[in-house]
């Protein structure tokens, strides 16, 4: 079991957190943003930032090559559809995209937006750790909150027109 801080402060300990948010064991902040038959996309909940997506695999799977035809396809076309979505509807004009394969949890990209405040960590992979951090240590007040929660509400609606 491991034990995981959510963006709200509240800790669970789970054996895998994307078994337990795909499943619905635990509900994301704002709850999911979209679903499809093989991913669940939902707002990151370690990390408060507006429009931070994470795009999981349904199947404990840890690597790429791992999905199949359907899901590869299902993959792809699902990424795109949320990455128009933060455009047009939360006017997000670049994402960084993470994937690592010795991740604890599933298969998942992480959509991580980038807004000018992010630049003072630089503008590079390496950047991205610090952001998230920032992100939970200093912008988890009511204000930011909000932002997130009205940011996941404007995708659910854009996502399910």
């Amino acid at each position: 079991m491991r034990k995981i801080t959510l963006s709200n402060g509240e800790t669970v300990e789970v054996e895998c957190l994307s078994c337990a948010l795909t499943s619905g064991m635990i509900e994301p902040d704002g709850g999911v943003v979209i679903e499809t038959e093989h991913f669940h996309a939902h707002q990151d909940v370690a990390y408060p930032i507006r429009g931070l997506i994470i795009l999981a695999s349904k199947r404990h799977i840890k690597c790429l090559d791992e999905l199949t035809e359907p899901e590869r396809l299902d993959y792809i076309n699902i990424l795109s559809k949320i990455r128009k979505a933060q455009r047009e509807a939360l006017g997000i004009e670049y994402v960084y995209y993470f994937y690592n394969e010795d991740t604890t949890h599933h298969f998942h990209i992480w959509m991580v937006p980038r807004y000018d405040w992010m630049y003072e960590f630089g503008r590079s992979v390496e950047s991205v750790r610090p952001v998230l951090l920032h992100a939970r240590d200093e912008l988890n007040d009511k204000r930011n909150v909000k932002e997130v929660m009205e940011a996941i509400n404007i995708l659910t609606e854009e996502l399910n027109k």
